[in-house]
């Protein structure tokens, strides 16, 4: 019975879809079906041919519908096919891009992160100019079921071959216990943070980072992976604290608002009125533990000035930064959180009377008649880093500062 992987239809692009029968045919025969077959015909039989080789596949009849699929898509639409049939731990791995070996930090801006369909190539290849903080190639609730395994494997090629512009790169994988396999395919090739869905528990934290222990110590992998909990329910957000306790490796805790307000039986709204205890107990735990606090997506991508307003709101409360699910959120995000010009101000004339205090020598730091302690200058420190990534103030700010 042939076995297919991939998407095909009329608004289909960056994609093929892959049909092969191992009893079809008489020894092992490609079929490419392509508007472009005359240009790149013998590049995705010769892509094919290396794929069924790597896997000692020498019989059978494959049918590639071609709608524009790069080498790492295709490759991973016939290894998908490929493991239905075959059980191997081998995999087909294209080279990893130079432009893609950098590494993140824990304390680093994440105002924005762009959702990407974990089974939608054509949505991920361009992801990277649009120029949000962090990339998120979402295996959960944006694949269907049946579509699982291929995801993975096209999320896998994705981390490895994708120019993402130096934005974080960050995988959702399943709810446990499905999320753990999830991780084999992505833990060693490049992802920067792994965001685990609908957790309620240190224990779902704990198991994760089990899993990245033993996948790193198995392929010597020195680079650290940081982990952002999704708390969706009553029981995470209650559970919140030991939730952010639970692994020295969490960045940051974001909520999933749409599952919270169903968890609770009640309608989302925009003013937020039935999450505001969630959200304010999230923040407090956030800040608790020196974490960053994420607020949720912002569903109506054509409702700029709500989003805007959902953003003040967001930031008043002590969120440091949002999801979004369409790149056109992404400026009004980065404007909304960002510093103003007040904030700005009055962070330049902090940080510089702490270092001239400190020059001076001195134990205790004013500004005018106030005291500045440690918590302040930080956060003052936090804003003008903020405000320098954001280009609203030059790295040599010092000079210019009066």
């Amino acid at each position: 019975m042939p076995i297919t992987a991939g998407n095909k239809g009329p608004r289909v692009r960056g994609d093929c879809f892959v049909t092969f029968d191992p009893e079809g045919g008489n020894g092992f025969k490609i079929h490419v079906e392509s508007r472009v077959k005359i240009l790149f015909g013998d590049a995705i039989e010769s892509m094919a041919r290396s794929v069924f080789g790597f896997y000692g596949i020498k019989k059978g009849e494959v049918l590639i519908e071609d709608s524009g699929a790069l080498d790492f898509v295709l490759a991973a639409r016939i290894e998908a096919c490929i493991k239905q049939l075959v059980v191997t731990e081998k995999n087909f791995l294209p080279e990893m891009l130079a432009a893609n070996q950098y590494p993140s930090a824990r304390k680093r801006l994440r105002l924005s992160r762009l959702y990407l369909p974990g089974n939608t190539p054509k949505i991920m290849i361009n992801a990277g100019i649009h120029n949000a903080h962090a990339v998120i190639l979402d295996l959960e609730d944006a694949v269907a079921a049946s579509k699982k395994d291929e995801a993975r494997l096209l999320v896998r090629n994705a981390l490895r071959q994708v120019d993402f512009y130096g934005a974080e790169r960050m995988v959702r994988i399943n709810q446990l216990p499905l999320g753990l396999m999830d991780l084999e395919q992505v833990v060693p090739h490049g992802v920067h943070v792994v965001l685990i869905p609908k957790c309620e528990s240190a224990e779902e934290v704990i198991k994760v980072n089990e899993h990245i222990q033993r996948i790193k110590a198995e392929q010597s992998l020195a680079s650290e992976i940081f982990l952002m909990p999704i708390v969706e329910s009553a029981r995470g957000v209650l559970n919140a604290d030991q939730i952010a306790a639970s692994g020295d490796n969490i960045v940051a805790i974001a909520i999933g608002l749409e599952d919270y307000a169903a968890d609770l039986g009640v309608k989302r709204t925009r003013e937020g009125t039935e999450s505001f205890y969630a959200r304010s107990h999230l923040v407090n735990v956030c800040k608790a533990h020196g974490i960053q606090a994420i607020d949720s997506v912002f569903s109506d991508v054509g409702d700029t000035e709500a989003l805007k307003q959902t953003v003040q709101r967001s930031k008043a409360l002590g969120f440091e930064g949002m999801g979004c699910i369409h790149p056109r959120q992404i400026r009004v995000i980065h404007e909304g959180y960002s510093p103003d010009e007040d904030e700005i101000h009055r962070a330049k004339a902090i940080v510089t009377a702490f270092e001239q205090a400190t020059e001076e020598g001195k134990g205790v730091v004013s500004l005018g008649t106030k005291m500045i302690d440690a918590p302040v200058v930080e956060r003052a420190q936090q804003s003008i880093a903020s405000a320098i990534q954001l280009g609203k103030l030059p790295q040599n700010w010092r000079a210019h500062h009066e």
